[in-house]
């Protein structure tokens, strides 16, 4: 089975799971979770919580004790927030590469699943008639503590946006046709390293050629160790084929790091 993700406390993520129950023929089943009602459509359940989704740990272990499977893959819908108040739509997979400011473990990354984040890349571009950015974003925030892959897909940046109809209607587009593919696709796989939040560069290669980003190191987070490194490319559920480094956006000793190390490991080096 496969979970989408929700919660009450983010009008973003109550947007997008409208328009699921809606658009998408999910149906309230006679389960529960959090407390909530479960609802269902083929192999895909959409559970809703009571907190802020990003201190979740665990949660493929509570999915497993309450309703007695472990998911396949987990699809969190989200809002974005930022100061600028950016429109925009994203995704990402979590993590902390130092200390954990906003859930997680400190040094802690979630598996990553690049054919479904590019996939949703390509979706939310490919939909997108409201002018906004399409973008990933890098590696941030919890949870962290999940055996099982996951996604951040998300409606920046602000009030306006979160509960903007038409954006509502693109995620919830954008999970669904994620969900039902991600399995019958095949790219180059890439650790991203540099840039940033935003990973600008790693974002316009996803949409142009066939690499795929796991997880993204963006420059505010560097120096990073290659322990980390190593940990990232473990840490992602498809075998790593590259390390891409957007080389302006990288710190020297991180740059140098990446290219060693994907000469030790036997990985493409892509320097951007």
């Amino acid at each position: 089975m496969k979970v989408i993700m929700t919660t009450k406390v983010d009008r973003a993520s109550m947007n997008i799971m409208e328009k699921l129950v809606e658009n998408f023929g999910f149906r309230e089943t006679e389960w529960v979770f959090d407390g909530n009602p479960v609802y269902r459509r083929g192999d895909t359940l959409i559970l809703t919580t009571n907190d802020e989704m990003i201190y979740y740990d665990n949660l493929d272990g509570e999915v497993e004790r309450q309703l007695g499977f472990k998911p396949e893959i987990i699809a969190f819908a989200s809002r974005h927030s930022s100061k600028q108040k950016l429109p925009a739509l994203t995704t990402h997979v979590t993590g902390n590469w130092g200390k954990a400011l906003y859930g997680g473990k400190d040094g802690s990354l979630a598996v990553a699943m690049p054919s479904a984040m590019k996939l949703a890349l390509i979706k939310m571009y490919e939909l997108n008639d409201l002018g906004w950015t399409v973008c990933y974003e890098a590696t941030h925030h919890g949870p962290s503590e999940l055996e099982v892959p996951s996604f951040f897909i998300e409606i920046g940046s602000s009030e306006e946006e979160w509960t903007n109809d038409r954006a509502g209607e693109i995620i919830a587009e954008t999970i669904v046709y994620v969900l039902e593919n991600y399995r019958g696709v095949k790219f180059k796989v890439a650790l991203g390293i540099g840039g940033g939040h935003y990973a600008p560069k790693q974002t316009k290669r996803a949409l142009e050629t066939d690499i795929a980003f796991g997880h993204i190191a963006p420059k505010y987070v560097h120096p990073v160790s290659r322990e980390m490194l190593i940990k990232a490319i473990n840490r992602t559920a498809e075998k790593v084929d590259a390390i891409y480094v957007d080389w302006k956006g990288s710190k020297g000793e991180t740059r140098q790091l990446a290219r060693s190390l994907a000469e030790e490991l036997g990985l493409e080096f892509i320097k951007d």
